[in-house]
């Protein structure tokens, strides 16, 4: 006799890849989204098994089921999301647009944590293909870009015009350990990609370029925070300078650091190791990223990080007439309880709410930017979650 119990609800969801965000999002669909099944799909077995155990034990009822599957293969990937009404993709951002069109042929709904402006975009072609599937497809969910951009339409929603948004967030280490200063909680990849090219801001009502590790800044937070850097990474905005041109005068999103990191990381940049174009070093041609990902990665991980996740908005702009700016923080720390990250919940937990809705019904059909999905949903379900989300609005005189 099976030692779990069978449950039965209503939704079929999948999730590619069983890593550490891919775990957090099933739970989460398991805690709150009417779940009678969900797929844990990773192309390396002992990890999706292992990782389906895990939230079935944390949730107390079969719902996690593992399959090995390799996403880039398409006609595998099909086969495991027929009937699916939800699917969120939580593999490298480069394989979203593939998965993206195999959502669209069988008709499921999909989030993803991509991170990468460019496939988002690329992802917005689809459009049309969504709406007559009857599927919602939304890319970029997840920390940030993803709980960012939905708390800054949340803190827009507390003024009555506004103008100006600026947006500071991070994950960090609590007990944070030199030199680094620094633990990674999401794929190297995911940090060498942010750390990497331009960021696109709004600055007196006009999209600009801004290079990464510009405009360097020091913000004070409580204890055991303290002072942190802030200073420009990619892709954190997701579209959102695109679908508030001509809405907004400034658009802004900075990554918070313990103080030197900044320092370490842009000589890596000056000296070309975020680079991808291999070089020649004798007879061999050598990614400098590789190189880097493979000295630092080691250095960065480690088995049992117990970390923080930051988001500060602040939104300027009029409210009963004046001047007026509200600001929601959102600080988070890892969970004893059920072992995950700050990271985790912030990331997994931001794509399962999306998902959850979209199988609902509650978001539109068709590719939907996130920072079309109004705020205060989010928060709302982030509250439920056991968030805690702080705000205050400030009225000039």
């Amino acid at each position: 006799m099976s030692m779990w119990k069978w449950i039965e609800l209503s939704y079929r969801y999948a999730v590619l890849g069983a890593g550490r965000q891919g775990i957090a999002a099933a739970y989460d669909l398991a805690k709150f989204g009417d779940a009678k099944e969900i797929i844990l799909v990773d192309v390396d077995g002992k990890a999706t098994f292992a990782s389906a155990d895990r939230v079935n034990k944390l949730f107390n009822q079969q719902v996690a089921i593992p399959k090995q599957v390799d996403v880039k293969d398409a006609e595998q990937l099909i086969s495991i999301l027929e009937g699916i009404k939800t699917v969120i993709s939580a593999v490298p951002f480069g394989l979203n647009l593939g998965i993206t069109e195999v959502a669209v042929r069988v008709g499921s709904n999909m989030c993803d944590l991509g991170g990468a402006t460019h496939v988002a975009k690329k992802q917005l072609e689809y459009d049309e293909k969504a709406k007559a599937a009857g599927i919602t497809i939304v890319p970029d969910c997840g920390m940030g870009p993803g709980m960012n951009i939905s708390l800054a339409l949340y803190a827009m929603s507390l003024l009555d015009e506004a103008r100006e948004v600026y947006i500071w967030d991070g994950g960090l280490p609590l007990q944070p350990k030199p030199p680094w200063n620094y633990a990674l909680t999401f794929n190297m990849c995911g940090l060498t990609n942010e750390y990497f090219g331009k960021a696109f801001f709004l600055r007196d009502g006009r999209i600009i370029e801004v290079p990464c590790f510009e405009d360097y800044e020091e913000l004070d937070f409580p204890p055991p925070l303290n002072k942190l850097e802030a200073f420009v990474t990619s892709g954190g905005l997701s579209t959102m300078p695109w679908t508030f041109l001509g809405k907004l005068q400034r658009l802004e999103n900075k990554t918070l650091r313990y103080p030197g990191h900044w320092a370490q990381f842009k000589a890596f940049s000056l000296l070309g190791l975020l680079e991808t174009e291999p070089i020649k070093i004798g007879d061999v041609d050598v990614s400098p990223r590789d190189v880097l990902s493979a000295l630092l990665e080691p250095k960065l991980t480690q088995s049992d990080v117990k970390d923080v996740g930051i988001i500060r908005i602040k939104c300027v702009g009029r409210k009963d007439g004046r001047p007026a700016e509200a600001i929601v923080e959102l600080i988070d720390h890892y969970d004893e309880d059920t072992g995950f990250t700050a990271m985790q919940r912030l990331t997994g937990w931001h794509a399962s709410i999306v998902a959850i809705l979209s199988a609902q019904n509650r978001i539109r059909k068709g590719v939907v930017p996130v920072e079309t999905i109004p705020g205060e949903i989010i928060v709302k379900e982030a509250l439920r979650r056991g968030f805690s989300i702080e705000e205050r609005t400030n009225i000039s005189e």
